[in-house]
């Protein structure tokens, strides 16, 4: 059967003493077998499930704060940038509330069905081919039998500094927040400046243990000078050829691209995500740009996807793909942590004034830890 294929592929493999080429092939071979396990008679409705949610999801809209009897046609808040602007600039907690129950009400409790279902067909294509579940399948694109062992490791060694970083976040929260944060050790998740609370930068300004130190925030920059989303990428890209890496132009091409969210009505997805068009020329971002330093460091990890794209073009059509799930994002993110630096931000005049000191340098590990 093919998930019996998935565990034979995955656990013959190669031994250290294999070619790279060998490697390739047996993780190219992982794929393929989990490709064609999704090809079950239940394709289409499986498809119908995912478009529904999508759906949903990009065509979600909410009344603001106290004017929940709005028209939603011309007033309605979308995700991005309304009610993602509210969560990262408001700090009205009962505001933030409203806004993170809202979303929800009308985007995840809308789709409840659709997700069940889906779930369900995913796990009916697995059982179908002798696995347990979907699960299986997605981790058969890991190392065998270390994707569990990998996460806990990697827990462990950073789960006394997240814990701390938790610890101090709260403490800084409960000065704005007071009691309505709760005697217990959780977070709300609606008070950390993210629709999803992945992401804790947008509470820079009320955590940042050395108010009167240089900050590094080049938002007011990036406005101050002009900065267009079109200027954005390219000084991206700029920062890519810098490195020896192609021009990828194409990727934000504004006659193919979408950088800016349209101004014609179309209902869209705004998270950025990035494109392989796989014919080894087209290579397109996706994305409702913000002037902003969040997004600023956001094009510079789509970008890295696209470098990516293009590194392994010209191989064949199986191997066009990256070491394992997780590691396409390992590159963008290792970019994102070279140009958020300050000498990098001085270097291309985006922060000035800027006091390198022990307080500044605090104050930009501790925008690093919120990010991550």
């Amino acid at each position: 059967t093919l998930c019996i294929s998935v565990s034979s592929i995955s656990n013959s493999g190669v031994d250290d003493k294999a070619s790279l080429r060998g490697q390739s092939v047996n993780n190219s071979s992982r794929s393929m077998v989990m490709t064609s396990v999704c090809l079950v008679n239940s394709k289409t409705e499986l498809n119908t499930h995912q478009t529904n949610m999508t759906t949903t999801y990009s065509s979600a809209k909410i009344c603001p704060y106290k004017k929940e009897n709005c028209d939603l046609n011309t007033e309605g808040l979308e995700l991005d940038p309304g009610m993602q602007k509210v969560i990262s600039e408001s700090r009205d907690y009962e505001e933030l509330l409203y806004i993170w129950k809202a979303w929800r009400d009308v985007s995840g409790a809308k789709m409840r069905d659709n997700y069940k279902a889906y779930v369900e067909l995913s796990n009916l294509a697995a059982k179908e081919n002798a696995c347990p579940d979907c699960s299986i399948l997605w981790l058969a694109k890991e190392p065998p039998n270390k994707f569990h062992q990998n996460m806990n490791k990697l827990w462990e060694e950073v789960k006394p500094l997240y814990l701390e970083l938790h610890t101090y976040v709260k403490r800084k929260l409960r000065t704005v927040y007071g009691d309505l944060l709760g005697d217990d050790d959780l977070i709300p998740a609606h008070v950390l400046g993210n629709m999803w609370a992945q992401s804790w930068e947008n509470i820079y300004d009320i955590v940042k243990p050395f108010p009167d130190a240089s900050l590094v925030d080049v938002t007011s920059a990036l406005q101050e000078q002009g900065f267009t989303a079109k200027k954005m990428f390219e000084t991206s890209d700029e920062f890519y050829q810098s490195l020896g890496l192609p021009e990828n132009s194409m990727s934000y091409d504004e006659s193919v691209a979408m950088i800016s969210k349209p101004e014609d009505g179309r209902v869209v997805v705004c998270h950025a995500s990035a494109w392989d068009f796989c014919d080894r020329k087209d290579f397109r971002i996706k994305m409702c740009t913000n002037i902003n330093m969040e997004d600023f460091i956001t094009i510079h990890h789509e970008m890295g996807h696209i470098q990516y794209y293009i590194q392994y073009k010209d191989q064949p059509y199986a191997l066009r793909a990256g070491a394992n799930p997780g590691f396409h994002e390992a590159v963008g993110d290792t970019i994102a942590l070279s140009v958020s630096t300050p000498e990098h931000l001085q270097k291309i005049n985006l922060l000035k004034d800027y006091e390198d000191s022990y307080n500044s340098t605090i104050n930009a590990l501790m925008l690093t830890a919120l990010q991550k």
